[in-house]
C-alpha cells in the first residue's frame, strides 16, 4: 500500500484533484504519487512525454496525462482545462516543473541563456498561478502551490539565474497571495534543499542515473546527515495541498534539513565557462 492511503479509500485529500508540472520524475513523480494515495486525482503535466504517460498510467483512473512546456501558456491552460473537462474542478495547482539552467561567471552568462531559464523557473510559475486563478476563482477556493529552492532563501546555494527566478517566485506567491485570500485561495511555496533526484544527481556526479552516488553526496552535506528524497517534499506539498494547512498562505515552506539556517553556502556554481545546465531525462527541479 503506498504511504499515506488508507484501506477504506479516504485520504487527506479525498475528492480533490490537482494540476501538477514537472510531474514525470523528481518531486512531481513522488508529489504525484502521494496525491492519488491520499484520495486525489491527478493531472501529471510534464514535457517529458512517455514518462509522464507511463506515470499517469501507472496510477491508473485517478491520473491523466497532459503534454506541457510550462513556457508555453498554451500547454499550461491546456493542462488546468483537462482537469475540469475530466473531474469539473481544481483544487491545487502544484507549480514544480524547473531546470538547473544557465551556470557559470555573471560576465559570461549569455542573454538568450537568462531568458530560457527565467522563463521555465518563473514564467512558468506565473502561468500556473495565472490559470489556476482563472478556474479556482470562480470556485471560491484551492490551493496554488510554487517550488522555489533553499537558493531563493539564501545566496551561494545555486547559480544566479536560479537564484533570481527562485526569490522571484517567493516574491510572486507572497504578492499573489494577497490578492487571492479574498476569494478563499491560499497561495504558498516550498523550498527545497537537496533533494535527490536525476537533476541533483547531474549535478552532483555528472551523470543523471546515479543516484544512489548523490544521495552520499547530498547525506555529507546536510546538517542532519542523510539526504532529502522526493517523498519529503511530497509530504510538504500534500500539507499545503489538504484542508489541514487552511490558515496558512503567503508563505514558504523550507524543507531542507536545516541548512539555510546553518550558514552552509557552497559556491560551486561561479567558476569555469557559463553552460546550460540540463539532464538528459527532461526538467524537474531541484
Amino acid at each position: 500500500m503506498a504511504q499515506g492511503s488508507s484501506s477504506d479509500g479516504v485520504g487527506r485529500l479525498s475528492g480533490k484533484v490537482a494540476v501538477i508540472t514537472g510531474a514525470a520524475s523528481g518531486i512531481g513523480s513522488g508529489t504525484a504519487q502521494r496525491f492519488v494515495a491520499e484520495g486525489a486525482r491527478v493531472v501529471v503535466a510534464d514535457l517529458q512525454g512517455d514518462q509522464g504517460r507511463e506515470l499517469a498510467a501507472s496510477l491508473g483512473e485517478a491520473a491523466v496525462f497532459a503534454q506541457c512546456n510550462v513556457t508555453k501558456e498554451d500547454d499550461v491552460a491546456g493542462a488546468v482545462d483537462l482537469a475540469i473537462s475530466t473531474w469539473g474542478r481544481l483544487d491545487c495547482m502544484f507549480n514544480n516543473a524547473g531546470v538547473v539552467g544557465v551556470v557559470g561567471p555573471i560576465a559570461e552568462t549569455p542573454l538568450e541563456a537568462w531568458n530560457e531559464t527565467m522563463d521555465i523557473l518563473l514564467t512558468g510559475v506565473f502561468l500556473g498561478t495565472k490559470h489556476a486563478a482563472r478556474v479556482m476563482t470562480g470556485q471560491g477556493s484551492g490551493s496554488i502551490i510554487n517550488t522555489s529552492s533553499t537558493a531563493g532563501i539564501m545566496g551561494g546555494l545555486g547559480p544566479h539565474v536560479y537564484t533570481a527566478a527562485k526569490h522571484g517566485v517567493r516574491g510572486l506567491t507572497k504578492s499573489v497571495a494577497n490578492e487571492l485570500a479574498q476569494h478563499q485561495i491560499r497561495v504558498n511555496a516550498i523550498s527545497p534543499g537537496n533533494t535527490v533526484t536525476a537533476m541533483t544527481a547531474a549535478v552532483a556526479t555528472g551523470d543523471h542515473t546515479d543516484v544512489e552516488k548523490a544521495s552520499g553526496h547530498i547525506a555529507a552535506g546536510s546538517p542532519l546527515g542523510y539526504a532529502g528524497f522526493p517523498e519529503d517534499i511530497a509530504n510538504a506539498a500534500l500539507y499545503l495541498a489538504s484542508d489541514e494547512s487552511r490558515y496558512v498562505s503567503g508563505h514558504t515552506l523550507v524543507v531542507d534539513a536545516g541548512q539555510t539556517s546553518s550558514g552552509m553556502t557552497p559556491n560551486r556554481f561561479h567558476t569555469g565557462s557559463a553552460t546550460v545546465h540540463r539532464h538528459a531525462g527532461g526538467r524537474e527541479d531541484l
